[in-house]
């Protein structure tokens, strides 16, 4: 079973996590074994494919496969989360965008004109599931990413965000929502920073990153049910203003993502 980040909204998109801990090692705060096993998190395995002078099928392990970028003169990891509409961190050809915006997600390289887009396949029993990885390179167009803001930007637009979320929330029968969900969104609140993002991160990307999965968070919860939208135009006046906020929490994610590339670039 393929999945992409909008199957859990509560989970950390595969692409981030390569971003962050990638960063981290080719900024040299972290040993390659220590960001390995940080993508990893709980999957079986993560496996790299498409490097420039791979044999057709060829592939490598996740800290070999960071090693080769670095040779080839990678400096960091940026991270991209397309929606349909919304190409958000890409920079083209069409058929890597295609393959990104099927996924949800991907990772572009500093420093070179490579993408990855991860296939993840889930396997298992409900309860003890477990993923491979199988990220694909390929070459991606020299031009800026899409609609990427700065962190500056991106905070203040997720206090608006966050706020109207908050309003949202309140008139809606959240009591409503899906059990499992609720159970999630719990979860999710009583989980540290400590997670979040990689050594070398600025604490206002922490900010930002925690903010970010907040509103999609309670975003999953707003759009999981018809709570107390009763009517097909309550319904339609809701996805009004979810669509934007939905937007605002994606662009905020991906600033934080980039911020260690992209602070260090104005150093």
């Amino acid at each position: 079973m393929l999945v992409t980040p909008a199957d859990n909204p509560y989970e950390e998109p595969r692409s981030g996590r390569l971003t962050a801990w990638g960063n981290a090692l080719l900024a040299g705060l972290v040993p390659p074994d220590n960001a390995a096993d940080a993508v990893l998190g709980r999957d079986e395995s993560h496996r790299v494919t498409g490097l420039p002078g791979d044999a057709p099928g060829e592939q490598h392990a996740l800290t070999w496969a960071l090693g080769r970028l670095r040779v080839l003169g990678v400096s960091g990891l940026r991270l991209a989360l397309p929606s349909a509409g919304h190409p958000l961190g890409l920079t083209g050809p069409s058929e890597f965008n295609a393959r990104a915006l099927g996924a949800g997600e991907a990772v572009l390289a500093v420093g070179m004109p490579l993408g990855l887009v991860p296939e993840v396949e889930v396997f298992g029993p409900p309860g003890d599931r477990s993923a491979t990885v199988l990220w694909r390179c390929s070459e991606v167009n020299e031009a800026p990413p899409a609609d990427v803001p700065s962190l500056h930007e991106a905070e203040r637009e997720l206090a608006d965000g966050l706020r109207e979320a908050t309003v949202l929330l309140t008139r809606l029968d959240v009591a409503g929502a899906d059990p499992g969900a609720l159970r999630a969104l719990d979860a999710y609140r009583k989980r540290g920073d400590a997670e979040l993002l990689a050594p070398g991160y600025p604490p206002r990307a922490v900010r930002v990153l925690e903010s970010a999965r907040q509103v999609a968070a309670l975003l999953s919860i707003a759009s999981g049910g018809h709570g107390a939208a009763v009517s097909a135009s309550e319904m339609a006046a809701r996805q009004a203003v979810l669509a934007p906020l939905s937007r605002t929490a994606r662009r905020a994610q991906v600033a934080a993502y980039n911020a260690l590339v992209d602070e260090r670039g104005t150093d």
